[in-house]
């Protein structure tokens, strides 16, 4: 995770936004902070500003060390990827915290009942319509999945193998960050060092959507022949099109289920934090996505510490929280602050939940 970095006047970055990734020098001239409205209004759920641990409690009484991916249950429960904990952790809708597999501080790889399962910095998650958890367990470069009765068992990959291969048993990642469940059963990966957007079949068959395994770009085009730069969080909507942040190059992208890539919004390694029509918007290292039922595509957009929006026409808005003022304030969007959120994830009812790293809280 990140320190806050954000500060009137010239900024140096050595940023890793993504686990593994290396550090890129970027020099970011903020421009003078540009007022904008929002109807959101942020609070925390869980978690308390600068307080790491790993308790199982209610509220602003359970820690985390590194909150990250989020999946939200038609019901209101919410699960988080607490990445330095190695655990998968569950927040009610009242706000108690308790874990739902993997012991704290207790890396490994081994699958069985949740209490003895063990991971190695889990990093996204996602909910299917049967309940099954899905996890991008990054440095076991593996996908695992959670039961509703809480058995985990491994997907796709093989613990602490990495690689580019597609199949059933002899698939391999590279440091997978994003996953997104369709309502078919497919699984998309973000396999964030590959530089490519994965697809599990239902039957565990793993394919490579697009771009080409170890080859980073930013081209535009036909699966095999898009490039992505260390590709971080991946969403999929109702029509079956899949959004991907990708992270270095400041742009979130668009797939359609033919595997026809676009550039939604952003241009390519192009940073900043301007709102409007999608390529004159921009990003500085976005990470997690959502989409919810009418099409809007949400984004934490990491280093700018701010929460975007991308509406079905492509105009992009910030919602929340404020690219010169990084913090851990509650309160109205433009009051709000955030010093480097991570994942997000939207319930049927728009609202948006939110983990803010650096603070490690989860916040809605």
């Amino acid at each position: 995770m990140l320190p806050c970095w954000l500060r009137w006047g010239w900024v140096v970055l050595l940023a890793f936004p993504v686990a593994g990734a290396r550090a890129q020098r970027v020099v970011f001239v903020p421009v003078k902070e540009v007022p904008y409205s929002s109807r959101a209004v942020v609070s925390t759920l869980a978690g308390a500003p600068a307080s790491k641990g790993s308790v199982d409690a209610v509220g602003a009484e359970a820690r985390f060390a590194a909150p990250m991916g989020l999946a939200v249950a038609p019901d209101g429960t919410l699960f988080v990827a607490d990445a330095e904990n190695m655990t998968v952790r569950k927040i009610t809708p009242a706000g108690a915290v308790t874990t739902v597999a993997g012991a704290a501080g207790n890396q490994g790889r081994a699958d069985g009942p949740a209490a003895s399962a063990r991971f190695f910095h889990p990093v996204g998650l996602a909910l299917d319509a049967g309940g099954n958890l899905y996890v991008a367990d990054a440095d076991n470069h593996t996908i695992r999945r959670i039961s509703p009765a809480g058995e985990v068992s491994t997907l796709a990959g093989t613990a602490g193998v990495k690689g580019a291969v597609d199949g059933a048993a002899a698939a391999r990642f590279n440091l997978p960050h994003g996953v997104a469940a369709d309502a078919a059963g497919n699984v998309y990966v973000a396999d964030t060092d590959n530089h490519t957007i994965r697809k599990i079949s239902p039957l565990g068959g793993v394919t490579t959507l697009a771009g080409a395994a170890r080859q980073k770009g930013s081209t535009d085009g036909a699966g095999p022949s898009a490039r992505f730069f260390h590709p971080a969080g991946v969403a999929v909507d109702a029509a079956g099109n899949v959004y991907v942040a990708d992270n270095g190059n400041h742009t979130i992208r668009k797939i359609t289920p033919d595997g026809a890539v676009s550039t939604l919004a952003g241009v390519a390694r192009k940073h900043g934090a301007a709102d409007g029509p999608g390529s004159s918007a921009r990003f500085l290292f976005p990470t997690g996505l959502a989409v919810d039922n009418s099409g809007n595509v949400y984004v934490a957009d990491h280093l700018n510490a701010t929460i975007r929006n991308i509406s079905p026409s492509g105009e992009v808005s910030t919602l929340a929280g404020s690219v010169l003022r990084a913090g851990h304030l509650d309160g109205p969007g433009p009051e709000a602050r955030f010093s480097g959120p991570y994942g997000i994830a939207v319930d049927a009812g728009g609202t948006l939940f939110i983990t803010d790293g650096p603070t490690v809280r989860v916040v809605k």
